[in-house]
């Protein structure tokens, strides 16, 4: 299996890295990189800047495209942000592009800013019984899922993972600890 990540701005070694093992992996910079994928992540980082990053680049339309056609995509983060439709009122006053793949709408920071991160233990009904560590940097949340989309998780009724078909918007970052559950989960659901 071929899993790129956005090397635009972010998490994008830590995300190539978790991958290893798991998938071939490549860091995509351009649109033409986006050929013969079978899945896309979508790392954390400045969603902003991100999102400005995919539309001067020329790889929004693409991304957009092939989410539209199927693609599996993972947001992680920021990734979260850009998947979303709909997004809160920073989005909308700094016109931050939204790649609206997915049926729900985002709050930006939710938890608070840098000094608020924190890790802490969630139980995922998807990846078993155990408990996954879960860090959270400057996280959003889904306020509203509608559609296809479907809550796989929450932290203090807060939604913290989101899927639809074969995407997944994450407010934390699985590439940041060692437990592999979360990407394995996630390769799962691209091959079906």
């Amino acid at each position: 299996m071929k899993v790129g990540v956005i090397g635009l701005q972010g998490d994008v070694e830590e995300h190539l890295e978790a991958f290893r093992g798991l998938a071939e992996t490549s860091c995509v910079t351009r649109p033409q990189q986006l050929e013969g994928l079978d899945a896309l992540v979508i790392p954390g980082g400045e969603s902003t800047t991100i999102g400005r990053l995919l539309v001067s680049t020329g790889l929004f339309e693409r991304v957009r495209e092939l989410g539209l056609s199927g693609l599996p995509i993972l947001g992680t983060c920021a990734g979260m942000i850009l998947l979303a439709k709909k997004g809160d009122e920073v989005v909308e006053r700094t016109r931050q592009p939204l790649l609206g793949l997915m049926d729900f709408a985002v709050k930006r920071n939710a938890f608070g800013r840098q000094r608020e991160s924190f890790e802490t233990e969630i139980h995922i009904p998807v990846l078993g019984p155990q408990p996954f560590r879960c860090v959270f940097i400057r996280a959003p949340i889904a306020t509203e899922v509608w559609g296809r989309a479907k809550v796989l998780a929450t932290f203090q009724e807060k939604i913290i993972a989101v899927q639809q078909d074969g995407m997944l918007a994450l407010s934390f970052h699985p590439e940041l600890v060692p437990d592999d559950r979360m990407l394995r989960y996630f390769l799962a659901l691209c091959k079906r």
